[in-house]
C-alpha cells in the first residue's frame, strides 16, 4: 500500500496557511484533476480524491489540529478498517465529494463543467457519529492496548435488515423523479443557462419509495440497541487524540451507511511521571548527604523501578536523562526519554547533635562560601534539559 502524502504537500500550501489559502489551493487542484476534464484518467481521479481528502482535514480546525500533532496516525481508523473519512473506500464515492464540497464551485460542482450535467448516483443516508472517552494509563499508552467498549447506539433492525420495508415487494416508483433518482434544474446565470441535477429529495436517489413499512422499526430501519466494539489503540497515543472506528457509530435510516465511532484518548494522571510529548519528567528528591557524597537511588519508569547513580557534588536542578525510557512515537519514530530533575531535601528539624555537626562543617573551607556551579547556571540547566 502506497504511503500517504503529507496533506499540506498535496494542496501545495505551507503548514501555517490560513483557511482561505487552503480553500483556493483545493479549488485549483480540484479543477485540474476533475473527472470531466480528465475522462478515463485513473491517476487524475486518484489525485482528485487525494485533494478532497486533504481539504476535508485541513479545512476543519479540530481535524487539522489532530493531524498537525499526530500526522496520518491521528486520522486513520486504528480499528474497524476502512480508509480515511470514507474517501478511500469507507463509504464515500466521487459523488459524495461533489456533494460535500460543491459549494466551493458556487453550486456548479455537482453539475459538471461548461454547463454539462453529471448523472448522480443514489444518495446514501448516513448515521450520526458517536464520541466516547477512554482513559489510559501511561503503561497502556506505552505498550498499546485493545479495549472492548459497550456502546449504546442505533442498530439496524433485525427484522427488515435495516431497509425499513416490510418485504422486498413493499416499494413503488417515486412519482417525484419518475424513478430516475434525480431531478434536473435549469438556471439562468451570468455565464448563461446552466443545467444542474441533484438527488431527488423524496426518494433520496433510489428511484423508489416504501409502500409498506416494517412493523418492528416503523419503517426507520434502525432502532435502539447495544454493541460490543473492540478498539485497537496503538502505542504512543496522546491526550485528546481521537481514533476513528469506521461504521461503528449509529445505524442510518433505511439501509444507509452507519456513522463512525470516535474514541477520544484521556491520559490518567500519574503522580510520579509527567508526560511532555514523548518524554517523561520525574522530580527526584535526594538528601543533602547523597548530593554531597553521591550514591545510587531508585526512580520510577513505565516498566518499574530503575537505579541511577548520583555523582558526588550534584546540585539542585541537575537533569539526568534515561534514554529510550519514555513513550514510543505514535508514528513509529523512536522513543522518548525520562528526564530526572534533581531536587535536594533540606531538613528543617535538626537534633542538637545534627546541628552541631552542620555548624562544624560550616567552618570548613568548602562550606564557607556559596560558589557558582560551573556550567550549571539556570540557562545551562534549561539547555541541558532539552538536549
Amino acid at each position: 500500500m502506497a504511503e500517504k502524502r503529507d496533506y499540506y504537500e498535496v494542496l501545495g500550501v505551507e503548514r501555517n496557511a490560513d483557511a482561505d489559502t487552503i480553500k483556493k489551493a483545493y479549488r485549483k487542484a480540484a479543477i485540474k484533476y476533475h473527472p470531466d476534464k480528465n475522462p478515463g484518467d485513473k491517476e487524475a481521479e486518484e489525485k482528485f480524491k487525494e485533494a478532497a481528502e486533504a481539504y476535508d482535514v485541513l479545512s476543519n480546525e479540530e481535524k487539522r489540529a489532530r493531524y498537525d500533532r499526530f500526522g496520518h496516525a491521528g486520522m486513520g481508523g486504528a480499528a474497524g478498517g476502512g480508509g480515511f473519512g470514507g474517501f478511500s473506500g469507507g463509504g464515500f464515492s466521487m459523488e459524495d465529494i461533489f456533494e460535500q464540497f460543491g459549494d466551493i464551485f458556487g453550486g456548479a460542482f455537482g453539475g459538471g463543467f461548461g454547463g454539462g450535467s453529471r448523472q448522480r448516483s443514489q444518495r446514501v443516508n448516513r448515521g450520526s457519529d458517536i464520541r466516547v472517552t477512554v482513559k489510559l494509563s501511561l503503561q497502556e499508552i506505552s505498550e498499546g492496548v485493545t479495549k472492548k467498549l459497550k456502546i449504546n447506539k442505533m442498530v439496524a433492525c433485525d427484522k427488515c435488515g435495516g431497509s425499513g420495508a416490510k418485504s422486498s415487494s413493499s416499494y413503488a416508483t417515486c412519482s417525484a423523479c419518475n424513478g430516475s433518482g434525480y431531478i434536473v434544474t435549469v438556471q439562468n446565470s451570468f455565464f448563461g443557462r446552466m443545467q444542474t441535477q441533484s438527488v431527488c429529495p423524496t426518494c433520496g436517489g433510489s428511484g423508489k419509495v416504501i409502500t409498506e413499512r416494517c412493523d418492528k422499526c416503523s419503517g426507520e430501519g434502525a432502532m435502539k440497541g447495544q454493541e460490543i466494539v473492540e478498539v485497537k489503540i496503538p502505542a504512543g497515543v496522546g491526550d485528546g487524540m481521537a481514533i476513528t472506528v469506521r461504521g461503528k457509530g449509529n445505524a442510518a435510516r433505511q439501509g444507509g451507511v452507519a456513522g463512525d465511532l470516535l474514541v477520544v484518548i484521556e491520559e490518567e494522571h500519574n503522580p510520579q511521571l509527567v508526560r511532555d510529548g514523548n518524554d517523561l519528567i520525574h522530580n527526584l528528591n535526594i538528601t543533602v548527604t547523597t548530593a554531597i557524597l553521591g550514591g545510587e537511588v531508585e526512580v520510577p519508569t513505565i516498566d518499574g523501578k530503575a537505579r541511577i547513580k548520583i555523582a558526588p557534588g550534584t546540585h539542585a536542578g541537575k537533569v539526568l536523562r534515561l534514554r529510550g525510557k519514555g513513550i514510543p512515537d505514535v508514528n513509529g519514530y523512536g522513543r522518548g526519554d525520562i528526564m530526572v530533575v534533581v531536587d535536594i531535601t533540606i531538613p528543617d528539624d535538626l537534633t542538637r547533635e545534627e546541628r552541631e555537626l552542620v555548624e562544624k562543617l560550616s567552618e570548613k573551607p568548602h562550606f564557607k562560601e556559596a560558589e557558582g556551579v560551573e556550567n550549571q547556571n539556570i540557562f545551562e540547566r534549561m539547555k541541558n534539559f532539552f538536549r
